[in-house]
């Protein structure tokens, strides 16, 4: 239907346009009900009632799974979850930043792009496990260091938290990446020009001037790190040992192993309210950086406003004075 055909024709009455809206958002709002806000009904619902005898639940009111939440030893491990999760989000945003600034400096944007998402052409086990070989005590990294007699004996690399650091990093640095290269995609790098000529050193230029504008691509990054590896089970289940016990692996062995599926939907809930909370602060950050925009955007709009009529005032004056001038003359 063209714009033409959805005006109402002229002197006609009663006329009601047809919004497809609705019906276009009915498709996608069933699957999200299904698949998003069901199973977050359901684990919330479960987390309140009292744990079964032989699993599953009973339908009664407790707040059991809340208390034992409290016990010191699963503080420990959301402790230890927490500094994982941050040490890997830290170490992957560093690495992200240079890895987007050369990305979107580059006249080769197409091949890097290539080169960031090839590794999600193999399946995630397959690479924890190349990382298993890579770090176990007869891997690559123990021979070398063998051959180099830096070593005598083979050094604990893996099933220590800094294996689990360290796989979390190399799994999810593409996510990292492509929001911060987007962001700085879309820099305008005069601005770093005109620090410099202003007095400002690379490194200034870069903190005070890059950062602040590609802000909501970092926060996108954090966001896209952290919330994967605060939940994560595969990786600490496979590269880290005892010490390096995380809350995704406390839940699936509450649900396998021990049956308590209130505890285990509990401590979902501890998930499911940083992942929230995460969303929130991307959606408020966005929501801030577009009106700082459309301010700076009426700011300019005005200033130009102004700039043209001062021209025009100048022009009006100018052509004023040359015909008194050509009036004198004559």
């Amino acid at each position: 239907m063209t714009s033409q055909e959805s005006k109402p024709p002229a002197g006609a009455t009663g006329y009601k346009a047809i919004n497809p809206g609705p019906v276009y958002a009915w498709p996608m709002g069933v699957w999200f009900i299904i698949f998003f806000i069901a199973p977050l009904v359901i684990i919330i619902t479960y987390s309140f009632l009292k744990n079964g005898l032989y699993g599953g639940v009973e339908w009664k009111f407790s707040l059991k799974a809340y208390r034992q939440m409290l016990n010191p030893k699963y503080g420990v491990l959301v402790i230890r979850t927490l500094k994982i999760s941050a040490w890997s989000t830290v170490i992957t945003i560093l690495l992200a930043l240079p890895c987007g600034y050369a990305m979107a400096r580059s006249t080769r944007q197409t091949l890097l792009l290539f080169l960031v998402i090839i590794p999600f052409w193999t399946n995630s086990l397959i690479r924890i496990f190349a990382w298993m070989s890579i770090l176990n005590n007869d891997g690559i990294v123990n021979q070398v260091l063998r051959a180099l007699h830096l070593t005598k004996t083979y050094v604990k690399l893996l099933y220590t938290p800094g294996a689990v650091i360290m796989v979390s990093v190399y799994m999810y640095l593409p996510y990292a990446i492509l929001p911060i290269f987007t962001a700085i995609d879309r820099f305008d790098f005069s601005l770093l020009e005109a620090a410099r000529d202003l007095g400002a050193t690379k490194m200034q230029s870069m903190i005070k001037v890059l950062i602040p504008n590609i802000k909501s691509g970092i926060i996108t990054a954090l966001i896209f790190t952290f919330i994967p590896i605060f939940g994560a089970y595969t990786v600490p289940l496979l590269v880290g040992g005892m010490d390096s016990y995380m809350l995704g692996n406390i839940i699936v062995d509450q649900v396998n192993r021990l049956r308590n599926w209130p505890l285990a939907s509990a401590f979902s809930m501890v998930i499911t309210v940083v992942s929230t909370a995460g969303v929130m602060w991307v959606l408020i950050s966005n929501k801030k950086e577009a009106d700082l925009h459309k301010t700076s955007g009426k700011e300019e709009s005005y200033v130009s406003e102004i700039a043209a009529q001062a021209a025009g005032t100048a022009a009006a004056k100018a052509a004023s004075a040359a015909g008194k001038t050509q009036e004198a003359r004559s």
